[in-house]
């Protein structure tokens, strides 16, 4: 057997310690090459029979039931790139050659094996990422094997949006965006099959950020760099004495921020929203009271040996959960004081969609509710509702489809929160239907899309009235009006003070 020889050899291989002392010659590398090569026309001539139209059904299920698609990328692929890797810089050529002619073969079985996509769809992005990886001299080559990767990542993001690995896989590719990189991390951790080994390399995000130094040496923005050393803190439970400051650096100039950013703010915004409520349920650690909530109302998959975080290390739960809503806390009381500024919108969408699944989980709201600025998110969707008319359309349990459209048509943040355990029914089960939508048409947003996010909201607050029994927030339907109950209301300040947006 082909891949009986391949496990040897590699094995013999990856066994030596010091590849100085035994290194392999360019005849020796070809001859792996070929012997690899072999294995893999073996597996595709496989995969063409087995999965052949005319194939009996008993033929078609060897393939899943001898687990042949991860046999080919370990046995085939991935353990002699890793032979390779270590061989580096000594076997460069070699690797480059391997690389395409595993991401040519890899290529056509996507095309011609449909019954394994998503296998398929996530080799092409490690073999992407090895690609990248290996390329030091031509930063253009680098970038562009960057965004390959980031491609079939996300592509599989979108088959499988409830696997952490994948996340955290676009994590990695995220260095030049540590806003976005937190987001995926923490996104990582915080889905229904959770990739615990991003809690380890989460701190590669941390640690740098952490240091003594870290202000004057950092590559980040000012405000990039206090949010990441906050969340950094609050995670990791390290240099406690420097919370408040970090804090203080990020909440403060906040405002300006958004200001001076106006709509490129959009997308941060969701993602820090989004990072923030993955905080608030402790990034998944079982000892996290909302999370534990969270996780007997749904579904979290009992399956993945990465679904249990026992969470021994990093802060302590309580006190992680504090620090973390008052973190939250503290960025609503900036944002949901700007008037009139519809580049806050997604953040308190993706904000809501989080308080809307909590309003259904009592136990939780004894930590939740009572710092939340409800006075200041009744505020905002009143002034969502001043040029709206359309009250049916959110006055309903039903989620609101954009009108006379047959083909749904998600918002750039429900992408964002696709397979977060907390908005599983928040979206109808076809609402990620139409595959066809490339990552850059997610992200572009027309006038009527963005009508379309207003309705949401307006939809999440009224959903959030209606859940809470008036409670937490109250809607009026007859002067299409929200408030809060009285024990929410500002004391000292009957009529919050607004900023006005742009």
């Amino acid at each position: 057997m082909v891949e009986s020889k391949c496990i040897e050899v590699d094995k013999a291989q990856n066994a030596e310690t010091d590849p100085a002392n035994k290194p392999i010659n360019n005849e020796q590398w070809q001859a792996l090459i070929a012997l690899h090569r072999t294995l893999l026309h073996e597996q595709h001539d496989f995969f063409l029979a087995s999965q052949h139209p005319s194939a009996s059904p008993a033929l078609r299920r060897l393939a899943a039931k001898y687990a042949m698609p991860a046999r080919m990328w370990r046995h085939g692929i991935h353990s002699f790139l890793e032979l390779l890797r270590h061989r580096l810089p000594g076997s460069l050529e070699h690797m480059l050659t391997f690389i395409y002619l595993a991401y040519s073969m890899m290529a056509l079985l996507y095309e011609t094996v449909p019954a394994f996509e998503e296998t398929w769809i996530e080799c092409l992005g490690d073999l992407s990422r090895y690609r990248m990886a290996i390329e030091e001299s031509n930063l253009r080559d680098r970038e562009i094997w960057t965004g390959v990767s980031r491609d079939w990542y996300s592509k599989a993001s979108d088959k499988s949006p409830t696997t952490g690995r994948l996340y955290h896989h676009l994590a990695v590719l995220s260095q030049a965006n540590a806003v976005q990189q937190l987001y995926y991390y923490a996104k990582s951790l915080c889905v229904a099959i959770p990739f615990v080994s991003a809690r380890d390399s989460i701190m590669t995000l941390f640690d740098p950020v952490l240091g003594p130094d870290s202000n004057r040496h950092s590559r980040l923005d000012h405000m990039d760099l206090a949010f990441v050393q906050t969340h950094g803190i609050m995670f990791s439970g390290k240099s406690q004495d420097k919370l408040e400051h970090y804090m203080k650096n990020f909440v403060k100039p906040l405002d300006n921020h958004i200001q001076v950013s106006g709509n490129q703010w959009r997308v941060p915004g969701y993602h820090i929203a989004i990072a923030n409520c993955c905080a608030i349920i402790g990034w998944g650690n079982e000892q996290n009271p909302v999370y534990r909530a969270i996780k007997a109302k749904g579904s979290v998959s009992d399956e993945s040996p990465d679904q249990t975080m026992t969470g021994t290390e990093g802060a302590e739960p309580d006190l992680q959960l504090v620090t973390a809503l008052r973190l939250a806390n503290k960025i609503h009381d900036v944002v949901f004081r700007r008037q009139k500024d519809l580049n806050v919108v997604p953040y308190l969408h993706a904000t809501l969609a989080f308080v809307y699944h909590l309003v259904s989980l009592p136990e939780t709201m004894v930590h939740f509710a009572p710092e939340f600025p409800w006075r200041l998110v009744s505020y905002q969707l009143n002034l969502l509702l001043r040029d709206y008319s359309a009250f049916e359309r959110f006055e309903s349990n039903q989620f609101p489809r954009p009108e006379n459209e047959e083909v749904p048509r998600p918002l750039p943040e429900d992408f964002a929160m696709r397979g977060l355990l907390w908005v599983e029914k928040y979206f109808p089960s076809d609402w990620f239907s139409e595959d066809k939508i490339i990552d850059d048409e997610k992200y572009f947003e027309s006038a009527s899309l963005f009508d379309e996010r207003i309705t949401r909201v307006l939809y999440l607050g009224y959903r959030i009235a209606m859940e809470g029994k008036g409670k937490l927030l109250q809607y009026d339907s007859e002067t299409h009006r929200f408030r809060v109950h009285p024990q929410y209301e500002l004391e000292s300040e009957r009529e919050p003070q607004m900023r006005e947006g742009m």
